[in-house]
């Protein structure tokens, strides 16, 4: 018979991959509906939406690909070292897509507003080639492990050791602090922030120049206000989800001594990749175009249901 102890565990891990479950399919449908959206309006296919696509990519990659390769993981089934590094730097690749398409994001809006010459400087080839840099710097930082920083020297393990596959049995926890966290996250995140405060300072002295304002103006920039509040809380939703697996990465790290409790750890987990089902929401409910882009593939759906049935 089994121990309280091992059946509590394993009802820990079946609520763990139930939950993971359904966040990979809630951000897979509503990623693919972001997608779907911009590919149907054309209104929608400017240079910021061409980052969002990108965003909701990775999201898409996130429901697909890195929570089964996480429920995987988790369940500590026996491969070869580098095979389980190259599992857990994909995970890091599509991560820091993530970051670096909201960087863009806050990039392309604070040109906007800063350059009068705007449309003339960032054209949509421009912006394809940001998103291009934005998953080869991705993949060049994900692949960091591969070239050298992960645990193989230290566990005196060879190319052909099997190991059981777990994410910190093959990543080091100083290249997810010193580089992953503070080089990669929280640089990128503190541009961001400083980025979306020139924005709305920007904008805020645009409005409050009455004088000099025209309706058009002043419709403008209160269009410009409200999406870079939609955008900015995309931004503030990604530092919430994710900050709590960095903490616990830093406790780990500078406390090895201290075991952290394993549903703390689910937590953690769970909040980085429901991040990934949220900005559609964010999407649907603050911009009115992507709305009613969306109410039009629902009822085209709809609409084509009813026609086979009948």
């Amino acid at each position: 018979m089994s121990s309280p102890g091992v059946e509590k565990q394993e009802h820990m891990d079946v609520v763990y991959i139930s939950i993971e479950v359904a966040i990979a399919v809630a951000s897979v449908l509503g990623n693919v509906l972001v997608v779907l959206a911009v590919y149907v309006n054309r209104a929608l296919r400017d240079t910021t939406f061409s980052f969002i696509v990108s965003l909701a990519v990775a999201d898409i990659a996130v429901g697909s690909l890195v929570i089964p390769l996480a429920i995987v993981i988790s369940l500590g089934f026996s491969t070869q070292f580098y095979t389980c590094l190259i599992l857990s730097s994909l995970v890091l690749i599509i991560t820091q897509s993530s970051i670096l398409s909201l960087l863009a994001i806050a990039i392309d809006r604070y040109l906007r507003i800063k350059i009068p010459t705007y449309s003339d400087i960032v054209t949509q080839g421009r912006a394809y080639m940001a998103v291009c840099m934005c998953w080869i710097l991705s993949f060049l930082s994900g692949l960091v492990p591969l070239v050298g920083w992960n645990n193989q020297s230290s566990r005196n393990l060879s190319n052909s050791s099997e190991i059981v596959c777990k994410f910190k049995t093959v990543i080091r926890m100083d290249y997810m602090v010193y580089f992953n966290f503070f080089v990669c996250v929280v640089v990128p995140l503190s541009l961001m922030i400083i980025l979306y405060g020139e924005i709305f300072r920007v904008i805020r002295q645009q409005l409050n120049r009455r004088a000099e304002a025209t309706c058009d103006r002043e419709r403008y920039y209160r269009k410009e206000l409200k999406l870079a509040k939609s955008l900015a809380l995309v931004v503030f939703l990604f530092i919430m989800c994710w900050m709590p697996i960095h903490i616990i990465n830093c406790i780990d790290f500078f406390c090895p001594y201290y075991e952290i409790p394993k549903f703390a750890v689910y937590i953690g987990i769970f909040m980085s990749h429901v991040n990934s089902a949220l900005n559609p929401m964010v999407y649907a409910f603050r911009m009115k175009r992507f709305r009613q882009t969306l109410i039009l593939i629902t009822r085209r759906c709809m609409l084509c249901k009813d026609t086979m049935a009948t």
